[in-house]
C-alpha cells in the first residue's frame, strides 16, 4: 500500500509545477493556412505582454503590390509592420499580415485575395484570445484598394478602417470593380455601405500613382453619407505615404477607441 501511495504522489508532482505557465510566443510569428488546396504562408505580430486571460483587439493589415508573393514575410517589412518595429507600445493588439499571391488572378486584395485574407484573420482569431467587437482594418496603395473592396462587402466584420493612398475607380483592368458596374457614382455607393464605419483616410496630395483625387472623392461622399470619416492630406507626400500615417501618435489611440 504504501508503494501505491508513492507513486500517486509523484505522478501528481509531475504532472503540475506550481508557478510554471505554458510559454506564449511573442512577436512577429510564421503562420501558415490551407486554402482552397493551396498552402500559404503569412505573419501574425503579438505583443511581448499578451496575456490569454483577456481579450485582444485585432487589426487585419492588407500590403500594396510590391509586397506581392509567397515569402510570408516581405508584407511585414513596409507599413504597419515597420510603424510597430519602432513603436511597439502604440500597438498593444495582435496584427494579422496576410500575403497576396503574385500576379494574374489572384494578384490583389479582391474576390480570391479577399477570401485569403479574411481566412488567415479568421484563423488569427481562432487561435489567439481576441475581441470580436474590436477587429480593424487597414491597408496601403492596393492594400487600401484591398481595404475598400472588403470593407463594402462586409461592412460589418469591422470595428474602423484606415485606408492609406487606395482607390475607388476602376484604374486597372486586372482589378475588379469594388461597387457593382452598374452604379453610376461608385464613391456613393461604397460611401453608402460604409457609413457606420469609423474610417480615417490618408494621401499624400504629390502621389505619382494614386491620384489624391480618389481619396478626396472618398472623404467627400463619407461626408455627404453622414460617415465618422477623418481626411489627412499630406502635404509634400508622393506615393509613399504609409509612413508619415503609420507614424501619426493619435492614429492608434483614435483606432482603438472604436468598437462594433
Amino acid at each position: 500500500m504504501r508503494t501505491f501511495i508513492t507513486a500517486i504522489v509523484l505522478a501528481g508532482t509531475l504532472g503540475h509545477v506550481p508557478g510554471k505557465a505554458q510559454p506564449v510566443e511573442t512577436g512577429f510569428l510564421d503562420r501558415s493556412i490551407d486554402f482552397e488546396g493551396t498552402e500559404y504562408l503569412f505573419q501574425v505580430y503579438v505583443p511581448r505582454d499578451y496575456d490569454g486571460s483577456r481579450s485582444w483587439p485585432v487589426i487585419l493589415a492588407l500590403h500594396g503590390s510590391g509586397e506581392r508573393g509567397a515569402d510570408g514575410l516581405i508584407q511585414t517589412e513596409v507599413g504597419l509592420g515597420s510603424a510597430i518595429r519602432r513603436h511597439a507600445a502604440r500597438y498593444p493588439a495582435i496584427v494579422v499580415f496576410p500575403q497576396c499571391p503574385g500576379g494574374g488572378e489572384v494578384g490583389h486584395w479582391q474576390d480570391f485575395g479577399a477570401r485569403l485574407a479574411l481566412a488567415t484573420l479568421d484563423q488569427t482569431l481562432d487561435e489567439f484570445n481576441t475581441d470580436t467587437s474590436a477587429v480593424y482594418l487597414t491597408g496601403l496603395s492596393m492594400g487600401g484598394n484591398g481595404a475598400w473592396y472588403l470593407g463594402f462587402h462586409h461592412p460589418d466584420r469591422f470595428a474602423a478602417m484606415v485606408v492609406i493612398c487606395g482607390w475607388i475607380s476602376r484604374r486597372f483592368d486586372r482589378y475588379p470593380p469594388i461597387a457593382p458596374s452598374s452604379e453610376p457614382d461608385p464613391f456613393a455607393t461604397v460611401a453608402e455601405r460604409l457609413r457606420h464605419v469609423p474610417i480615417w483616410i490618408f494621401h499624400g496630395d504629390e502621389d505619382d500613382v494614386i491620384s489624391v483625387e480618389e481619396s478626396r472623392r472618398m472623404a467627400s461622399a463619407l461626408e455627404d453619407a453622414k460617415a465618422d470619416v477623418r481626411y489627412s492630406e499630406l502635404a509634400g507626400v508622393n506615393h509613399n505615404s504609409w509612413d508619415y500615417a503609420y507614424a501619426v501618435e493619435e492614429l492608434p489611440d483614435w483606432l482603438f477607441s472604436k468598437r462594433r
